[in-house]
């Protein structure tokens, strides 16, 4: 049974990590700070420190939520299709729409520096296995079906993970190309050649 005490924890736990992912998600990294969190949450910045070891600590905790929230929107958007190449395209689709709407989460994930050497490690780590997570039943499906070899997948998935990062990098920071219907029509294509 949980007590009145852990209740009250993990509530004023919620309200900082809410605070801080809003932060997050609408100005970026920059934006977030201990005192912009907590007038956000609606507490004293000496509360946090009640809370949490640190900043970085409630950034990673953040940090997991939307990858989370990234691969729960990409199996939702590729649902009704067979597990396989299809389904890998509509969850990388889905992938880069999750980023494009929150181009904050696309540059703590994929360009901030996390100060903290250990929390950085664990994000790294997590982000960078963000597309293996997403695309590995499909690629079991395809190695399972003889469709393609273990190698094969490895290689592939490697390659959806930069391809994926640059494109989103270079229309996201650079406007390249400059409209989101050109950039759509470039990701299909790359796909396309990426899991031909």
């Amino acid at each position: 049974m949980t007590s009145n005490k852990e209740l009250q924890e993990k509530r004023m736990r919620g309200y900082f990590i809410e605070a801080a992912s809003e932060i997050l998600k609408g100005e970026g990294l920059k934006a977030v700070n201990v005192r912009s969190v907590s007038e956000r949450a609606g507490y004293s910045y000496a509360t946090l420190y009640n809370y949490f070891k640190d900043l970085n600590e409630l950034v990673f905790i953040c940090v997991s939520g939307f990858l989370n929230e990234c691969e729960a929107m990409a199996a939702e958007q590729s649902a009704k299709h067979q597990p396989g190449k299809d389904r890998i395209k509509s969850s990388m689709k889905s992938l880069a729409g999750y980023f494009v709407q929150y181009p904050g989460i696309f540059e703590l994930c994929f360009i901030e520096r996390i100060n903290n050497p250990v929390a950085n490690q664990s994000s790294a780590k997590l982000i960078y296995e963000l597309v293996d997570r997403i695309t590995q039943e499909d690629f079991e499906h395809l190695i399972r079906n003889n469709i393609i070899s273990s190698q094969t997948a490895k290689t592939t998935t490697l390659i959806l993970k930069n391809s994926m990062a640059g494109l989103l990098l270079h229309y996201l920071n650079r406007l390249q190309p400059n409209d989101y219907k050109t950039f759509i029509a470039n990701l299909d294509e790359q796909l396309t050649a990426i899991l031909a």
